[in-house]
């Protein structure tokens, strides 16, 4: 199974990469302006025993991923104050931080409360105060609900840091043996558990708008299925058991269709279909390889890859229509297709004509003018923000299949700790109800 697997893909590569797309400029850029100085400070603590997190750390690498804002060192903060009554502006300005958090944790019959503050040093002002509970074990979780407050305050825009991350693993047991998990973790890795476990592949896991649900492709039958899994309970349910190839699902915004990818007919094309009546409607209808779907947010709009111009790129068509606007021009090959919360941005995998490299770039879908991303080579499977400021892709580090976040801006590319073995197919959920 795997090497059919395998050998899919590769044929599915070389039908994908046949001819010459059109070219239009293109902008390379890694990000350069400077991000905002903000001091995060190790927080007040009385209750004696050694916490198991550093709630200051998680805050300060959250603020440093959005690519918005840089900390402080630590170290230059040693003998600093924690209390927001003991703050002294002239000492942050020193340092060259612009704006400040400050937090004091309190022990409350076996929980924890904690009380933080913002303040802009430049203006020498209070921005915003608040304070979040919880057990020893939430400290991570109250971490970043500070750092969300904080970031929604200094930006206006809302912050992303407690949402979920799923990715699949496979590792090998034995020579003819590999075991493939489907992890669930915070959007930074941390605190990961298994979903599900099988000895035959799981692909492009998905989460419902309302993250209670993911839907993924999963080999157990010795051919591709898709299934939808409800989160809390595990249950599973089987969606999809036509002939040939069942794969890519996306749900719709509200969570109510689900659209994927099947070659029952002969040839892989979008389909839509309804989950409460389980009622199939299709999409496209070409000779080309239609596949990926990503839903637009008003739900009728679907966006896909396709080489109908002789090499992939990405189109987008509504529901109930038969005409698909191709949407990439820049490069050679454009494909799996996921869209910014503002739909400003579409963010894809890309090939600049004349170059071998997988990589991944952002186009602005007002201006056209695209960007590189990333600085590794084989990437694939992005997966964007609910906010639109940082994004995950999977490439290769040492041989071996990695995450690596980037922010939006190009400013922070960092890899993401991981389990053991090859990780792959990462997948953002929405926000967290």
């Amino acid at each position: 199974m795997i090497n059919y697997l395998r050998g899919f893909i590769v044929l599915l590569s070389l039908v994908l990469g046949s001819a010459v797309a059109q070219e239009k400029n293109i902008v390379v850029t890694s990000g350069s302006d400077r991000a905002i100085p903000i001091a995060v400070v190790p927080f007040g603590w009385q209750g004696g025993s050694v916490l198991p997190e550093d709630m200051a750390e998680i805050i300060g690498n959250d603020m440093r991923n959005s690519g918005i804002f840089q900390p402080i060192p630590k170290q230059n903060m040693i003998s600093m104050p924690t209390k927001a009554s003991e703050v002294i502006f002239r000492d942050w300005k020193a340092l060259g931080a612009q704006y400040l958090v400050v937090g004091d944790i309190q022990p409350s019959g076996g929980r924890l409360q904690v009380q933080f503050a913002v303040f802009n040093v430049t203006t020498e002002q209070q921005v915003m105060t608040g304070s979040v509970g919880g057990t020893p074990d939430q400290l991570r979780d109250m971490a970043h609900y500070v750092a969300d407050q904080s970031f929604e305050k200094l930006t206006g825009i809302k912050g992303a840091f407690s949402t979920r991350l799923l990715y699949v693993t496979a590792e090998r047991m034995g020579a003819n043996n590999t075991r493939y998990t489907l992890q669930r973790s915070d959007y930074d890795g941390a605190r990961a558990v298994t979903l599900l476990q099988s000895r035959e592949p799981i692909l492009s896991p998905r989460y419902s708008p309302d993250s209670r649900r993911i839907a993924y492709v999963s080999f157990e039958q010795k051919r591709p299925r898709i299934f939808i899994q409800h989160i809390d309970t595990g249950r599973r349910e089987q969606v999809t058991n036509f002939e040939g190839l069942n794969g890519a699902p996306a749900f719709s915004p509200d969570g109510n269709r689900l659209a994927f990818v099947l070659s029952k007919d002969g040839n892989p094309e979008v389909y839509v279909m309804d989950l409460n009546s389980r009622q199939l409607q299709r999409l496209t209808n070409h000779y080309a390889i239609d596949t990926e779907p990503f839903w637009g947010a008003d739900g009728q709009t679907i966006y896909f890859t396709s080489d109908r111009a002789g090499k992939p790129q990405i189109y987008k068509q509504r529901l109930g229509s038969n005409n698909a606007e191709r949407v990439t021009f820049v490069g050679n090959y454009n494909a799996n297709p996921k869209l910014s919360a503002d739909e400003k941005t579409l963010v894809m995998i890309h090939r600049q004509e004349g170059y071998t490299n997988f990589k991944v770039a952002a186009q602005d879908l007002q201006r056209g003018n695209l960007r590189l991303l990333s600085d590794t080579s084989l990437d694939e499977s992005p997966t964007v923000a609910p906010n639109g400021t940082m994004l995950i892709y999977a490439t290769r580090q040492q041989g071996r299949g990695v995450l690596m976040l980037v922010s939006i801006n190009g400013r922070v590319r960092l890899p993401l700790p991981t389990a053991q073995g090859e990780v792959r197919e990462p997948s953002w959920s929405p926000y967290l109800n």
